[in-house]
């Protein structure tokens, strides 16, 4: 392999912005090292990168969904299998989630030390993040899917608005080039080229930003580690240690045994060519930011354009196995922690809350500790749980969040990998 950097694999390159960045953290902390250059200055530097990668993101689903109606047919079944295939995923996350919380008991760890704790680490910034607008009320959160205009979630980043008229307009164009009207002749060749030529000059210039994507975990992995540093880790060890565990047995063990099992690719195939993907969202910390190298990945498996792009774009909302087990194993967590015993049905009414939440916040900052305090509130916990949430998981909460996105991506490119292999050994019929 050549020395330089610069034509190593994508997957190389952000190993090695990892480990840099991680020294940068530990050597330069929170103080100036060049100049008046420090780690959150890196930290702005690297959010600006993300920032630019989920703004090309959102149309890139939009114009993905759309290109995909009009040179694929989608069948309604296609959907369902989508669904019973998340719903599977969902599950046995909450299964593992729920084992291991109940036979391990780690929350039992803190009872009595929950005040010391909290004086440590409790500090305005570890308080939950202002002006989300989240609740998991169905309802209410369906209102704020349906858009007041068809420009507003393209500006307010509202993936699954996005998602949703492109799924209505995508199925509009399919059904008008299949089936043109009879009242007189329409030519959809035109507005279908123009679809496709956008679309791949959205990737055309995703894959130039994509470039920039180890520069962007150098920045933020030093800012992390510059803020937090690595000792806080021997204080909430036993916390980080559960979910960690939780996280990869689900994502590593159970997404890499079922693509094996079901598809026939063996997990040196299914990690190995979604190495690029997976580093790009433990270290961006966004599985939204990640869906142009998740594709990428996709095709690299052999996987058909069509059916990837269902998975990971239409489906992006229902693929946040990381977020929903993250939220129960934490929610759980807590309550031992804090001496509450739940009873099988509170912990029913948790998962069910994680259920929920982990639809209704894709695209939303720090999603996972925004929707915490909703998650116990729902079950019923005292406010004292709930105020002690935050303060207490976010510490480490740029550690675990990066996991939750490598689960994600995990997910997105199972649920490909079986769609995939659903449709060839059973292709829709005409």
């Amino acid at each position: 392999m050549s020395i330089n950097p610069i034509h190593w694999t994508l997957s190389a390159q952000v190993i090695l912005a990892l480990v840099t960045g991680i020294l940068l953290g530990i050597t330069g902390g929170s103080e100036p090292y060049f100049y008046t250059l420090d780690n959150g200055d890196l930290g702005q530097i690297g959010l600006l990168i993300i920032r630019l990668l989920k703004a090309l993101a959102i149309p890139l689903i939009l114009f993905s969904i759309l290109d995909t109606f009009l040179q694929t047919r989608i069948a309604a079944r296609s959907g369902l299998r989508l669904v019973m295939i998340c719903l599977v995923n969902v599950t046995v996350a909450f299964a593992i989630g729920l084992a291991l919380m109940n036979a391990l008991k780690p929350g039992l760890t803190w009872r009595g030390e929950i005040d010391q704790l909290l004086a440590k680490l409790v500090t305005s910034e570890h308080l939950a993040p202002a002006g989300a607008k989240l609740s998991l009320d169905p309802l209410q959160n369906l209102s704020g899917y349906i858009p007041q205009s068809l420009l507003d979630p393209l500006i307010n980043n509202n993936v699954i608005a996005v998602v949703l008229l492109a799924l209505l307009f995508g199925a509009a164009l399919g059904s008008l080039k299949r089936h043109p009207p009879i009242d007189g002749p329409l030519d959809i060749e035109p507005l279908a080229a123009t679809i496709g030529a956008i679309h791949q000059l959205l990737i055309r210039t995703l894959h130039w930003v994509v470039r920039l994507v180890p520069l962007a975990v150098l920045c933020l992995v030093a800012q992390a580690v510059g803020k937090a540093g690595l000792g806080i880790f021997s204080q909430l060890a036993g916390y980080v240690g559960i979910i960690t565990l939780g996280l990869c047995l689900h994502g590593l063990i159970y997404y890499s045994l079922m693509a094996w099992i079901l598809s026939g690719r063996s997990p040196s195939e299914y990690l190995g060519k979604g190495l690029n993907a997976v580093l790009a969202g433990l270290s961006t910390n966004s599985s939204l930011a990640t869906v142009p190298i998740t594709l990428q990945c996709l095709k690299q498996m052999g996987v058909a354009d069509g059916q990837a792009r269902l998975a990971v774009c239409a489906g992006t909302n229902l693929n946040n196995d990381g977020v929903t087990l993250y939220e129960a194993m934490t929610a759980l967590f807590l309550a031992q922690a804090l001496g509450f015993d739940l009873d099988i049905l509170q912990q029913v009414v948790i998962i069910l809350a994680a259920l929920m939440a982990g639809v209704g916040i894709a695209g939303v900052p720090e999603a996972g500790l925004i929707v915490l305090p909703l998650v116990l509130s729902a079950a019923g916990l005292p406010d004292t749980v709930v105020v002690a949430a935050i303060p207490l998981v976010a510490p480490v909460d740029w550690f675990i969040a990066r996991i939750r996105s490598g689960v994600n991506v995990l997910s997105d490119l199972l649920v490909a990998t079986l769609l995939d292999t659903w449709e060839k050994r059973s292709p829709t019929v005409e």
